[in-house]
């Protein structure tokens, strides 16, 4: 692990990704096999189990990287509740110890929320890896009646202390696995209409002022003869700005998957669902998976453009690049 200065073989091309999906907003446990997605199964025995993965608002996947005869298992986010992803993980059987990293994509509640009780379950060491915005406190959405709600503390550096836990704070790209996988850090802005989200606030010296949610960040790994696989866990930032970091940061165009939360669900984002399928069709992905609060507007649009590309997910599926 490690905060590196870019170049194009900065970033070391990886073999395969296996990213299941311990927690999303959307579970179906009759979906079929593809040749991109595994399906979880309702148990090897002569009756169907009467206990089921559940789905919440929040996101939660674990990313293990092959490369040559080398494995590394990174958990990117923790869900919404204290239940959902501690949950899934006993039943899809994932063991904990094989976790070397966690990576924060944000600090908002429905992407941290079982990280204590992930941790309280791991014999570590471990990396926590985050942005150090994430740390920041008070941050509020503002109604549309002017009023404000406070968004829950769900990380602070001083419950975090641990022996087993290291944390990485940065905000430029940190590299994990082997360095075949990169951490973002803050996402540079540039397209015109991706504008973050309406409404958030954080406090300083006293003063409300509009938080950027500066802390977003996202995986990328470089896929063997294939290409990028961007990662997102919200896309604050916007996911086109997440996709031309990562060609920036890496050095390499080409896209082969776009996976996570597109953040495009609600009113204040539907405006931008036709934009956002305009220059994610010049990015051509081979694979599109979208999350989370992608919202399902959007995802029956993307299903509608990218017919041979779009996989519809769920909890406990397993999606397989190679």
């Amino acid at each position: 692990m490690r905060p590196v200065n870019f170049s194009s073989d900065t970033l070391k091309a990886v073999d395969r990704v296996e990213i299941v999906t311990l927690i999303d907003n959307y579970v179906d446990v009759l979906l079929k096999d593809t040749d991109v997605v595994t399906r979880p199964t309702r148990g090897a025995g002569e009756e169907i189990p009467t206990d089921t993965l559940v789905a919440e608002h929040g996101l939660s996947l674990l990313v293990t990287v092959h490369k040559g005869t080398k494995t590394h298992t990174i958990l990117f986010d923790t869900g919404y509740s204290q239940i959902g992803v501690p949950h899934n993980i006993a039943l899809l059987g994932i063991d904990l110890q094989k976790i070397e990293a966690i990576v924060m994509s944000h600090a908002h509640m429905d992407h941290t929320g079982s990280l204590h009780e992930i941790l309280e379950g791991m014999r570590g060491p471990v990396t926590l890896v985050v942005h150090p915005g994430a740390f920041l406190f008070p941050r509020y959405i503002e109604r549309d009646d002017g009023t404000r709600q406070r968004f829950p503390r769900t990380l602070s550096r001083e419950n975090l202390v641990s022996e087993k836990l290291k944390i990485v704070e940065s905000k430029a790209p940190v590299l994990l696995a082997d360095d075949g996988l990169m951490v973002t850090g803050q996402v540079e802005r540039t397209t015109g209409f991706e504008k973050g989200l309406p409404g958030a606030l954080m406090e300083r010296d006293g003063k409300m002022v509009p938080d950027p949610i500066s802390d977003d960040q996202a995986l990328v790994l470089n896929l063997k003869e294939k290409g990028l696989v961007v990662i997102s866990g919200c896309s604050h930032s916007g996911i086109i700005n997440t996709i031309f970091h990562a060609q920036k940061v890496t050095g390499l165009r080409k896209v082969h998957a776009v996976l996570g939360g597109f953040h495009l669900t609600g009113s204040a984002f539907e405006s931008i669902i036709e934009k956002t399928i305009s220059e994610l069709k010049n990015v051509a992905p081979e694979v599109v998976v979208p999350m989370h609060c992608t919202g399902w507007k959007a995802i029956q649009r993307l299903d509608q453009e990218f017919p041979s590309a779009f996989v519809l997910n769920s909890v406990g599926s397993k999606i397989t690049l190679a």
